[in-house]
């Protein structure tokens, strides 16, 4: 099916044009260039779409027959955000990050994936076009909503999941929209006046250029037809027994930091749940070598 077959369906996302995809493609190829280069692209054919997956990987051919981790990225971005990250986990395991259908990626969409029981078999159906059977399972934000519902419906495939700031905790109340509207139109105010507003607002996006003009194109290509996920029930959080290791910003307007470090060990046994310090909804980027680090040391633990 055609990409433009897609507009018929509302819940299906889209470009707006061909000219703005291509202007998006640009920014975002600005921001992938700040982290480890790719070593090869690749589209895998699901039942809802086409999936593009960029692959990277270490030097060192030990390190390239380790477990390799998968990274799902969070809502209205695509793989570029893991740029704080490839060039780290890459040196030490193969990684592979999945632009998400119905994000402003180069993935193709063509039937809805926010089901929860649909979008556990888009993930799977991806690994599995892969030809991964075991992987490290790694997501931020939405991205940490579908590691969290994979790990509930369909574990198979995962050797461990490390959501970060993720949905599927708690709804998502009105404070994280203000803080995501609040962002969006401080990346219009003067270039003196950035850094205070990125402090502020703990939105790295304002002083990098690259990852400025991303999320800037982002809101103006793409149209995202998704509904806020629901988050998991704690009788669903309980039947995960995949090994877990939760990443929480301290000033986290999506979650409760200090109740989910709690609650989340006390339904899922073994899980691991930490705090970062002096950061929000983005450890991974604010403090990227201490995430790396931590990440590794989780999964060199679980293998």
């Amino acid at each position: 099916m055609p990409e433009t077959a897609a507009r018929t369906q509302a819940d299906v996302g889209r470009y707006v044009s061909d000219a703005w995809r291509e202007r998006h493609f640009a920014a975002c190829d600005a921001v992938y260039a700040l982290g480890a280069p790719a070593l090869a692209e690749e589209d895998v054919e699901t039942s809802f779409g086409t999936t593009h997956v960029y692959r990277y990987g270490p030097t060192d051919e030990a390190a390239r027959s380790r477990t390799p981790v998968v990274l799902v990225h969070g809502a209205g971005s695509c793989s570029a955000m893991w740029y704080p990250n490839t060039p780290a986990l890459s040196s030490e395991r193969p990684v592979y990050a999945i632009d998400t259908p119905g994000d402003p990626g180069r993935s193709v969409q063509r039937a809805p994936i926010h089901d929860p029981e649909r979008a556990a078999q888009w993930l799977d159906e991806t690994l599995a076009g892969l030809r991964l059977d075991r992987v490290h399972l790694v997501g931020s934000s939405y991205g940490g909503w579908l590691v969290l519902n994979q790990a509930h419906r369909r574990p198979g495939r995962l050797a461990s999941v490390t959501p970060l700031d993720p949905g599927g905790l708690e709804k998502v109340g009105l404070r994280f929209f203000v803080w995501i509207f609040a962002g969006l139109f401080a990346t219009f105010a003067p270039k003196a006046f950035r850094p205070r507003l990125a402090a502020w607002l703990e939105q790295p996006v304002l002083v990098v250029p690259e990852l400025r003009t991303m999320i800037r194109t982002a809101v103006r290509s793409y149209r995202i037809r998704r509904p806020s996920p629901l988050p998991l029930s704690e009788e669903e959080l309980s039947t995960i027994r995949t090994p877990l290791y939760l990443v929480l910003g301290k000033r986290s307007l999506l979650v409760h930091p200090q109740r989910q470090v709690e609650r989340v060990p006390r339904l899922i046994p073994g899980a691991q749940a930490e705090i970062i310090s002096d950061t929000g909804h983005g450890p991974q980027i604010d403090h990227a070598d201490e995430v790396n680090r931590r990440m590794l040391n989780f999964m060199d633990s679980v293998d």
